[in-house]
């Protein structure tokens, strides 16, 4: 499966000029030879901290990991699931190494996918977890897909809740049906609800995974949460940059565990090329910025709430 959205930013942005995705006549193809283009600058992830067997084992506390892209892993307090895992086989050059491979994955309770893009719903990542994995969930439709992969897979509504052993998964919505606008992208015509965001309540305090959006009111009106796994994509069909620091100031000591930026070697395209730096200089309290690494941990912990 193409990745659906670098259709769209084509489509937005014209032919890209990144190496090896532009459209080149005889004309450009001589300047090129004539003259190298340089490269623009991109924000780069940290250097991957491998993850190993023992992240997955018995814990007296909640742990997040970003896998990359917009991946996360958690153990909470023994109960591990990843959120919209990519470990391999993504069509784009990538930046970062990945922090584990799929086959290595000892044991997971629960995959949770917020919508179909493989930027976030990996078949080759998925099917090689398969084997470990006891339950997938998401939306209605990317149920559909994966149990026709053949995945112990589950479907629920926005709104609706489930358990992973103590911890419990909410769906939020999502606005992200962007295949609608662009004539002859889908056969299919893709609803609001078919993506979602997770809200995750663990032992140890909230979670809140977005997943991919534009921005909505309900976005900025949520319970704050003790964790943001937050994208601040500078792209129409996301919170673009402005929703993105609406969203970081609209919960102003939530710390913001920084994804879908520092992966993808695509220096044009703007869901994959934000740079936590002008982040920095554009919200309150910045320094609850969190630049992970892929595979580095961060232990959640409940913000002290005011009444």
């Amino acid at each position: 499966m193409k990745i659906q959205i670098l259709l769209v930013g084509m489509a937005l942005i014209g032919p890209l000029t990144h190496s090896g995705y532009s459209q080149t006549t005889a004309d450009t193809t001589q300047n090129r030879a004539a003259k190298p283009v340089e490269k623009k600058y991109q924000a780069k992830a940290p250097k991957t901290q491998p993850l190993g067997v023992v992240a997955f084992g018995p814990s007296k506390q909640t742990t997040i990991r970003w896998l990359g892209f917009a991946g996360f892993f958690v153990n909470s307090r023994g109960t591990t699931f990843m959120i919209d895992p990519v470990l391999e086989g993504f069509d784009m050059p990538v930046l970062i190494d990945f922090p584990i491979a799929p086959k290595a994955v000892p044991k997971l309770d629960a995959v949770l996918v917020t919508h179909a893009d493989n930027d976030h719903f990996s078949v080759p990542t998925n099917q090689n977890l398969k084997g470990v994995t006891n339950a997938y969930h998401s939306t209605i439709y990317v149920d559909s897909l994966m149990q026709n992969l053949g995945l112990p897979a589950f479907g629920h509504t926005i709104g609706d809740s489930f358990q992973v052993g103590p911890v419990r998964v909410k769906l939020t919505p999502a606005d992200h049906a962007y295949q609608n606008a662009y004539p002859g992208m889908s056969k299919r015509r893709f609803k609001n609800e078919d993506a979602c965001g997770f809200w995750i309540q663990t032992p140890d305090g909230t979670i809140w995974a977005p997943g991919d959006s534009r921005l909505t009111p309900g976005h900025l009106s949520m319970p704050t949460p003790d964790a943001i796994f937050f994208d601040f994509s500078d792209s129409e069909w996301h919170f673009t940059f402005e929703g993105a620091v609406k969203v970081a100031n609209a919960y102003p000591n939530t710390p913001l565990l920084l994804c879908h930026w520092g992966s993808v070697d695509a220096p044009d395209f703007n869901p994959f090329n934000g740079d936590p730096a002008r982040l920095a200089k554009a919200i309150v309290n910045p320094g609850r910025i969190k630049v992970l690494a892929p595979g580095e941990p961060f232990m959640l912990k409940p913000l002290k709430k005011s009444k």
